[in-house]
């Protein structure tokens, strides 16, 4: 499967990028073997959540775009920032931000990931929640708190790093924040290895998963 431009920068955001071929956009592959993040992460659960549920935002996505001519070859980070601000467009926003929210998710993590990030990305962490054990427990208590469905993140904002949360398919792109790293804590994306445990998720993927090189790469 041919991706265009997949490793380039997006619209207000590093990491991740689409391009609209026509008016159809792809899946991009996996940056991993479906088994790449076990035990943490099984690879039954990325055939739903990848093979099911992101494709899933995708296909929607773009039979929006078939009746939508304004959207007809927009990269999928212009389709995000317009339909945004259109409540008619609700239902391409939603499904636009999810399928960047999860390719974002899945370059988030990596085969032995996690633990303690080293150099500037420490240094900043250290500095805006003054330790990394801080940060950690932000990131797992707010990632908590969400109620229902939606992510945990950690931006950049104003010079500072900031963990937030935003609910169903909300992003920092449409605030004008850059996203370095993000967890999804939507039920599908951990209940068939953690069933309700959403916390133990979370600390695992800070644990054992999470791609600080990723986030470092946004941070610049």
């Amino acid at each position: 499967m041919k991706i265009t431009r997949f490793m380039m920068i997006g619209l207000l955001t590093t990491g991740i990028g689409f391009t609209g071929q026509q008016s159809s956009h792809q899946l991009p592959p996996l940056p991993y073997e479906k088994n790449a993040l076990e035990p943490y992460v099984t690879s039954k659960t990325l055939d739903f959540h990848y093979g099911k549920h992101h494709q899933g935002y995708l296909t929607n996505l773009n039979k929006l775009i078939e009746t939508n001519k304004s959207l007809q070859g927009k990269t999928l980070e212009e389709v995000i920032m317009l339909s945004s601000k259109n409540d008619s467009l609700k239902s391409v926003f939603n499904n636009a931000a999810q399928t960047w929210n999860h390719t974002f998710y899945w370059k988030s993590m990596k085969h032995n990931g996690g633990g303690q990030p080293t150099g500037e990305l420490l240094n900043r962490i250290n500095r805006d929640f003054g330790s990394y054990e801080a940060f950690k427990k932000k990131f797992i208590d707010e990632s908590v708190k969400v109620f229902g469905s939606g992510w945990v993140w950690l931006i950049e904002a104003e010079g500072k790093l900031q963990v937030v949360t935003t609910k169903d398919g909300d992003l920092p792109m449409i605030q004008g924040q850059k996203a370095l790293i993000t967890c999804d804590v939507w039920e599908h994306a951990y209940y068939l290895d953690y069933q309700n445990r959403r916390k133990d998720y979370v600390e695992v993927f800070l644990d054992h998963l999470v791609n600080w090189d990723f986030a470092l790469s946004n941070l610049a």
